[in-house]
């Protein structure tokens, strides 16, 4: 477990921090007293309905004979099931996340003459304005890339002539820019923080307009640009499913949020991205591989179904890897039985890990997500079913494609900014009022004659 760090920190702040501790602990029992749905979640899980969307749909169960119950989980961009895009994708060789985000931007596929013209247009965005890199990448480079990337995106509208117009082609124009940028400023951001912070060679390849994205970030990312085609392909399919999950998942309801208070493009594009950092949102693939590897050290016969479930429980009542009580990679705020994008996922991962020789490794990833779940459902009292969601596996995948860990979450990045726009632009085409929950206020009431007594200084005769 990791220790925390007080150095950097006086002993006044310390001490006032525990003033801090004691006046902002709220009893958990007023949560239930006064119907709070924490984390906007019914007391099953579920997410409080907060808005409406066209522009994707998740869904973990269905009708049966009048009563809802559990099914394999579903995703829906635009009414289209995700897995039937991935289909046509793989049957055709295209790759798919550029039609992705046109499909989520404009509510439909685009043929072969439209996704031409768009991808042209994407090309023709993925230049950084003059002196960008050296003056902003290169001159502070941050050891965390989703800072990094959070300071290009706001320092990006000091470049932006209409930064603050929040009309639609023009904030339609601000979204394609970066979703074509974004490739850019996080395997830059990354180069320039290994340059400065760990002694790598300083290799910055320019992006080439008739490459997909995830052609592109394997390009600028290797030192030789080389990269096969079932590495790109896999890695297209990984943005293709990341790009976009709903409007109630944490940075795009952010997204809504800060969207609906008037403000710029690249303020709410920011605030996205300090959501998505958070290790309960984009970081958990991150947790997950390191979780693998402390596996690895501890079980040297990935058949070995009683070493698994040993660690597995040991993980479950912290006493292994981080002591957390958590199995990273299993559950998932809304899907039970399965997650559509871990099951696309899974087809795809053999052969790679055969490419890369990883396939010993991939047989402990199944077998843990086939033991997993019935060791949770025996240690814990769960109130649906838990099953591999979509880190448990792009983790794996983003390992065998040689990317660093410091990009895991970037890379997620790279593909949610195509449903942030889209989720932006609704926001913006319905805006009404500005999104205000309430909060109740619990804390006794405080007359404030008692307070100003206590600076009432004791008269003296002169």
């Amino acid at each position: 477990m990791k220790t925390e760090d007080f150095s950097k920190i006086t002993p006044e702040v310390l001490a006032l921090s525990q003033k801090c501790l004691k006046c902002d602990s709220i009893d958990p029992a007023l949560y239930t007293k006064h119907e709070v749905k924490r984390g906007l979640r019914d007391i099953n899980g579920k997410g409080v309905v907060a808005g409406l969307t066209e522009i994707s749909e998740v869904c973990s169960s269905c009708v049966i004979d009048g009563q809802t119950v559990p099914c394999d989980g579903k995703l829906y961009y635009r009414g289209i099931d995700v897995e039937d895009i991935v289909s046509g994708f793989i049957r055709d060789g295209r790759f798919g996340f550029e039609e992705v985000t046109y499909l989520l931007l404009f509510g439909e596929l685009p043929d072969e003459e439209e996704l031409k013209s768009f991808n042209k247009l994407l090309g023709s965005y993925r230049s950084l304005p003059t002196s960008f890199v050296r003056d902003v990448i290169l001159k502070a480079p941050s050891p965390d890339m989703m800072n990094a990337l959070a300071r290009s995106v706001l320092t990006l509208y000091s470049y932006d002539e209409n930064a603050d117009n929040t009309s639609i082609p023009n904030v339609l124009r601000q979204c394609l820019q970066l979703i074509a940028l974004f490739p850019q400023l996080s395997v830059y951001g990354y180069k320039a923080s290994s340059y400065y912070h760990d002694g790598q060679s300083l290799i910055i390849h320019a992006p080439k307009p008739e490459l997909s994205t995830a052609e592109n970030i394997l390009h600028m990312l290797r030192p030789d640009s080389k990269y096969t085609h079932l590495e790109a392909k896999l890695l297209d399919m990984c943005l293709v499913l990341h790009a976009e999950h709903g409007g109630g998942n944490n940075s795009t309801f952010t997204t809504h949020v800060v969207t609906s208070s008037g403000t710029d493009t690249y303020s709410a594009i920011a605030a996205a991205l300090g959501s998505l950092k958070g290790p309960k949102h984009g970081g958990a693939n991150i947790k997950v591989v390191r979780m693998f590897e402390d596996m690895k050290r501890n079980i040297k016969d990935y058949d070995d179904e009683k070493a698994i479930a040993d660690y597995l429980r040991a993980l479950l009542h912290g006493k292994a890897f981080d002591k957390a009580g958590l199995i990273y990679g299993m559950g998932h705020a809304v899907y039970s039985l399965s997650d559509p994008r871990a099951r696309v996922l899974k087809q795809f991962v053999k052969k790679l890990s055969e490419e890369k020789g990883r396939l010993e490794e991939f047989k402990l990833y199944s077998n843990v997500e086939r033991l997993a779940p019935l060791i949770i459902s025996e240690e814990r009292r769960i109130y649906k079913g838990v099953s591999a969601n979509v880190d448990f596996y792009s983790g794996f995948v983003y390992s065998m494609l040689d990317l660093p860990p410091q990009l895991f979450t970037p890379i997620f990045a790279i593909a949610r900014i195509s449903g942030w726009s889209a989720h932006r632009i609704e926001e913006l085409v319905n805006q009404s009022k500005i999104i205000r929950p309430a909060y109740n206020a619990v804390h006794e009431r405080v007359e404030y004659k008692e307070l100003s007594d206590r600076f009432a200084a004791p008269h003296t005769e002169g």
